[in-house]
């Protein structure tokens, strides 16, 4: 008897985690929605106007980003639109391969909230709202936002278990 409930341990920890990996990514839709709503809202900010949070290391800039990631190909919002669509496809397949890790379902379930979030300004908008500012003076990061800091956490936590695939399977 007590294979048979090894045996179904087993297979529940073989199996990706749905629950989680869904949970997450439809979390970080509905902030990623919220806030942008709250920005580009009746009287909230001036696009390319910078608010200070926390004096000069975090303004809120609003912005329209055309393109992609740190504000590359400007002007490809529709190809970014498409190339999105099959980049979900990707994630939801890997993710049926490999979501049996904790940690693989946590960053891919960042990787596919911040894709979705993104996507949907694409194509309602044609672009995507950014509107975190941080940097110092004249040396600023590049403008993003909840969609984009869970994309850049999703690849630093796949990163890691690249590095150290030890962290991955039973975690």
């Amino acid at each position: 008897m007590a294979a048979d409930g090894e045996r179904g341990r087993s297979r529940a920890l073989d199996r990706p985690r749905w629950g989680l990996f869904l949970g997450l990514a439809a979390s970080i839709v509905v902030a990623d929605q919220l806030v942008k709503a709250w920005i580009v809202g009746p009287g909230a900010f001036v696009v390319g106007r910078p608010v200070s949070i926390v004096g000069d290391l975090v303004r809120i800039t609003l912005t329209h980003n055309q393109g992609a990631l740190f504000g590359l190909f400007q002007g490809s919002a529709p190809i970014f639109a498409l190339v999105s669509l099959a980049v979900l496809g990707i994630i939801l397949w890997y993710h049926a391969r490999a979501g049996q890790s904790l940690l693989v379902s946590v960053a891919l379930g960042l990787l596919l909230g911040g894709a979705v979030g993104n996507l949907l300004d694409r194509l309602r908008l044609g672009y995507v709202v950014d509107f975190v500012d941080a940097g110092i003076d004249g040396w600023r990061w590049y403008t993003f936002n909840v969609a984009d800091a869970a994309i850049s956490t999703a690849i630093l936590l796949l990163i890691l278990l690249a590095l150290r695939p030890d962290r991955g399977p039973a975690a």
